[in-house]
């Protein structure tokens, strides 16, 4: 067992994900805001598995202690590092999910739900009834995500987090977004680099430190690299149905125009 073993079991999922019809479908500058008033959740979410991570594999209390292997506590705050603090196109500090935030404002997407979610956090309003403001497709993704965060063992969080999270935005996706820059000079320049960014960063130094602290968490235990693949399928399904979801929105938008 190991990481064969995963990349087998999610490979039928991922395959879906990859061949996906969402992508030959967006055409317009609408789609790409349908998109992306979606995909902010799959983001925030994102950080939020990461930071589930970073608190059971470190010590993120005080006093200090030492906690698990200094090797699995510098891979995930490496993660960490770059995901909280990465840079935008002027060099300044951003994280992925604000820098994602500044792009949904420049094509003119709606980032009020996301923001009002944000705000209602910070009052300690209850996450059942922020996720309710979600549309529903979102909000099952999410509420998938956070199970894990509360449920499931740190390996297979961590599995999760690498390959049921990693990149999946195929090659055309990219080009469609690139040739819609062309179009549409300075109006989606920032999603444009949010996806290079996540494909240069996420889903190539990053997935490979993922890869490490999964090998470090389930070691030669046959149950947790099973258990592992399983978690990671059931993420990518939950995936593809929010990529069905964004399908339907983007349908329903093009028949109303």
């Amino acid at each position: 067992m190991g990481q064969d073993s995963i990349r087998a079991a999610i490979a039928p999922v991922r395959e879906k994900i990859i061949q996906h019809p969402l992508y030959h479908e967006m055409q317009r500058m609408e789609d790409i805001r349908s998109f992306m008033q979606y995909h902010i959740f799959a983001v925030w979410d994102f950080m939020s598995l990461l930071k589930s991570l970073q608190r059971k594999l470190t010590c993120t209390n005080l006093p200090w202690v030492p906690v698990g292997s200094a090797a699995t506590r510098f891979l995930i705050n490496e993660i960490v590092t770059g995901e909280e603090s990465d840079i935008d196109p002027d060099g300044k500090r951003v994280s992925h999910f604000e820098l994602y935030l500044d792009a949904m404002k420049q094509v003119g997407a709606d980032t009020s739900v996301m923001e009002n979610a944000l705000l209602s956090l910070q009052k300690g309003v209850a996450l059942t009834d922020i996720f309710n403001t979600f549309p529903p497709a979102a909000k099952a993704f999410v509420q998938h995500t956070f199970d894990l965060i509360e449920n499931a063992p740190i390996h297979v969080q961590a599995a999760v987090f690498t390959f049921g999270r990693e990149d999946l935005i195929p090659d055309m996706f990219v080009a469609l977004v690139n040739d819609l820059d062309k179009q549409f000079p300075g109006q989606i320049s920032l999603f444009k680099y949010y996806l290079e960014r996540h494909i240069e960063v996420d889903g190539d130094h990053h997935s490979h430190l993922g890869m490490e602290m999964v090998e470090e968490l389930c070691g030669t235990d046959t149950l947790k690299w099973e258990e592992a693949a399983s978690a990671c399928r059931e993420a990518l399904e939950q995936r593809n149905a929010l990529w069905t979801g964004i399908l339907e929105e983007i349908r329903a938008t093009a028949i109303i125009s």
